[in-house]
């Protein structure tokens, strides 16, 4: 399978180009970047570090694009919601992983997934994965007098909170409750906030260093506290969940999938 890595100088962009490089049965079809980085016109290998490949990172994400059989997407939500339209239009199956997407523009990539498939997800370390299915069981076997919170840490560079995955670990606890989330969640506390409503899910939020992430799901009642937690040491597990999601929407039918769908969770 050919496959085209957009923001291939970001930190995700080299560790995918490093993972499709060790990945038997895929290749870089092409690389690109946002107009005015430093990166265009150099080799993709020896920006991720490895021996030159002889694909030139180009500044025409369109063009990358339409070289591919699939595209990855770690970008920012702009740049992804653009990119979206382009795979719908190319004919180009598609794996995203950025995070931070408003209503509107996760509107567009549904749009977009009824013309091609199309593979998104909070996060795709497989260890994420198997949390948010421990997460849901959880709810569902704990009664409402188990109050839930998330916390998540992230390096001091990342735009969005709650993170991707601490709100897609909110989801599975709803799921679990038969609740919608955003009729129970609480995403940040301040000043006098009363007491805690039964039932609600809250959200904290830490930043700091180079911290991969760290998420951690609280079940806490008067006589116990259960924790289930997931650290990431390194992006390595996102990339390889990555390139593995392309390599499985080879041939599936155009629509929207998850890590679960990938994974036979």
């Amino acid at each position: 399978m050919k496959i085209a890595v957009v923001g291939a100088a970001g930190r995700m962009g080299q560790m995918l180009i490093r993972q499709i490089a060790r990945t038997e049965g895929v290749s870089l079809a092409a690389a690109s970047e946002a107009s005015g980085s430093k990166a265009i016109g150099k080799d993709a290998g020896e920006v991720a570090g490895l021996e030159a490949n002889g694909i030139k990172i180009g500044g025409d994400s369109a063009a990358a694009i339409a070289a591919a059989q699939a595209v990855i997407d770690f970008t920012v939500p702009a740049a992804t919601v653009a990119h979206a339209k382009i795979a719908q239009d190319k004919g180009v199956a598609m794996v995203i992983g950025t995070t931070g997407l408003d209503p509107q523009q996760a509107a567009l990539i549904h749009e977009a997934a009824k013309k091609v498939p199309i593979m998104w997800a909070a996060n795709m370390a497989l260890g994420v994965n198997v949390l948010l299915a421990l997460v849901e069981k959880t709810a569902a076997l704990l009664d409402p007098s188990y109050d839930i919170e998330v916390l998540e840490m992230h390096h001091r560079h990342k735009i969005d909170a709650p993170s991707g995955t601490a709100l897609a670990l909110g989801r599975a606890a709803a799921a679990g409750r038969k609740v919608e989330l955003e009729k129970v969640w609480r995403k940040s506390r301040d000043g006098h906030t009363g007491a805690r409503p039964v039932g609600e899910i809250g959200f904290a939020t830490l930043r700091g260093g180079e911290e991969v992430g760290v998420h951690t799901v609280y079940f806490a009642t008067g006589g116990e506290r259960l924790e289930l937690s997931h650290r990431a040491f390194s992006r390595e597990g996102y990339a390889s969940g990555a390139v593995t999601a392309a390599k499985w929407l080879e041939g599936k039918r155009p629509g929207l999938y998850g890590m679960k769908d990938v994974l036979g969770l």
